[in-house]
């Protein structure tokens, strides 16, 4: 298991994940999968149970455990963390062609944040039951 350290996190890369993840059999489940492998790996580092990964086309291009606790930060929840690593690792402001796989459904203010950032689509849990667009305001 691969567990993300403060300095590391920054460099993260996909072959962090689990075998099982890249072995799934369709995109959904490897998606949601990945977005679970980061719920452990926020438990592992001593934050909250949370989990999320960006995904565009078929291509995991943002990952997000939890910092909220280990960065003393409020607004660190999974899905704004994998926010921000899409955004920073792909120099974009937006990504109206990305969508948001969460192991659990985004907070309020978090799908705001989701929402202006032009995130097209939600799924979320083990099933990736989609929740729709992120809702704004």
């Amino acid at each position: 298991m691969c567990v993300i350290s403060r300095r590391a996190f920054a460099g993260f890369a996909a072959t962090c994940l689990l075998p099982a993840v890249a072995q799934a059999a369709d995109g959904s489940g490897r998606f949601a999968a990945a977005a679970e492998q980061m719920r452990r790996q926020a438990i592992a580092s001593g934050d909250q149970p949370y989990g999320a990964v960006i995904v565009r086309g078929e291509e995991i291009v943002g990952f997000g455990p939890s910092r909220v606790v280990v960065e003393k930060d409020a607004a660190a929840h999974a899905e704004r963390v994998s926010l921000r690593d899409a955004l920073l690792r792909n120099k974009l402001n937006r990504l109206p062609d990305a969508v948001i796989y969460s192991t659990s459904i985004p907070c309020g203010p978090c799908q705001e944040v989701l929402a202006a950032a032009g995130i097209a689509r939600m799924y979320v849990g083990p099933n990736a039951r989609d929740e729709g667009p992120p809702r704004a305001g």
